[in-house]
């Protein structure tokens, strides 16, 4: 990216009112890259590339605030490439492996964490970063226990994890506003700590845009994990509500004509529609074995239950024989009555709360199709 192209792109999100939520700068945008194209080789180098952005990122994130978005920026600061800035300058906090040219940015060690703590927040207040996404592409271990003492076991990665904390902590004082996007080759970092402080918007490497994978993440990840998001970069009704959740990430080239603005449109309009349910009660509906069977049904059921409504989301794999199943709804009051709406064709049928949660029925024509029901308490 460049200042010019990232700035052209906030505008023309503007301009035909596609504008998401949050705009993103990914890896790539510090010094080196321009080099030799790569963006791996140069972490440890977070300062900003003169030849790309000559006035810095500002320029960037008051174009994407005056268009109405925040802005997110990506760092993976506990890598540390040979040569880079931070090698050069700091090797005394760094932990290395023989024949490795990744160093691990050794965040046990007090002085080390302090000056990143510092540095980034003096970088998100010169440039204008609203979002701080932190990604993790290493397997740290080997780094940890080449450093641990023989009766000391364990004690570097205590010290690190403990140190990645208090740095996340520090941010979220000084920044009371912060979200933290939780990236480590997608969800490779989720657990009770990290998801008190950060929440994973891109959840995934697998297979960008592999509808079938995404569902099964959504339907394992919401027993316990309501804000998590992966990426769309299908504009198909399957494909958009395979990759549906809290957050959605968009891939899409607004410059291209694989989709066009009026689906974009759509997709967001309907995103936020639909992202209220997700922070309401989640049901399963299909069973939680063998979920990655082509020949399954996967459907679950989001339901706000102070409210009296809800969403119902079904999928009907490839290989899968079955035209329709019964479900057993849940959350609901039984002596209520419901209106159900299927969102494609139209139709409402009305139930009461005792008869859906005794059974219902799901039925989709095609293989490889979707249903999306959305269902509200009514009056008699």
């Amino acid at each position: 990216s460049t200042e010019t192209y990232a700035i052209a792109m906030a505008y023309r999100h503007q301009q035909f009112n596609i504008v998401p939520e949050v705009l993103w700068i990914d890896a790539g945008w510090y010094t080196g890259c321009e080099e030799d194209r790569t963006w791996y080789t140069h972490v440890g180098n977070w300062t900003i590339d003169e030849a790309r952005f000559p006035n810095g990122l500002r320029p960037v994130s008051d174009a994407i605030h005056a268009v109405g978005a925040k802005f997110i920026l990506w760092f993976e600061p506990e890598r540390v490439y040979e040569g880079s800035k931070i090698f050069k300058e700091h090797p005394e906090w760094l932990l290395k492996l023989p024949e490795s040219k990744n160093f691990l940015f050794n965040l046990g060690n007090k002085d080390a964490r302090l000056w990143l703590t510092d540095y980034i927040s003096d970088f998100f207040v010169k440039e204008g970063v609203d979002y701080y996404r932190q990604d993790f592409n290493m397997n740290p271990m080997g780094y940890w226990k080449a450093n641990d003492k023989p009766d000391r076991e364990g004690i570097s990665e205590i010290r690190h994890i403990e140190g990645l904390y208090a740095f996340w902590d520090s941010l979220l004082v000084r920044f009371p506003n912060l979200i933290i996007d939780n990236c480590a080759s997608g969800g490779r970092r989720i657990d009770l700590e990290t998801v008190s402080r950060s929440s994973p918007l891109w959840r995934t490497d697998y297979q960008y845009g592999e509808s079938n994978g995404y569902q099964c993440h959504t339907y394992g990840l919401n027993f316990y994990l309501p804000l998590h998001g992966t990426c769309n970069k299908v504009n198909s009704p399957y494909g958009f509500r395979s990759s549906m959740s809290s957050a959605m990430a968009l891939m899409w080239d607004i410059n291209s004509s694989d989709i066009s603005i009026l689906q974009m449109q759509k997709c967001i309009l309907d995103f936020k529609r639909l992202r209220p349910y997700y922070y309401g009660d989640y049901y399963p509906l299909t069973s939680t074995e063998n979920i990655t069977l082509d020949n399954v049904w996967l459907a679950y059921q989001l339901n706000r239950s102070q409210k009296g409504d809800g969403i119902i989301m079904a999928f009907r794999w490839q290989d899968c024989l079955e035209e329709s199943i019964q479900v057993k709804m849940r959350g609901l009051d039984p002596n209520a009555n419901y209106e159900l709406l299927d969102d494609d064709s139209g139709t409402k049928v009305a139930k009461t709360g005792s008869e859906l949660m005794t059974g219902f029925e799901l039925s989709i024509q095609e293989k490889l199709g979707s249903l999306l029901i959305s269902y509200k308490q009514v009056d008699n």
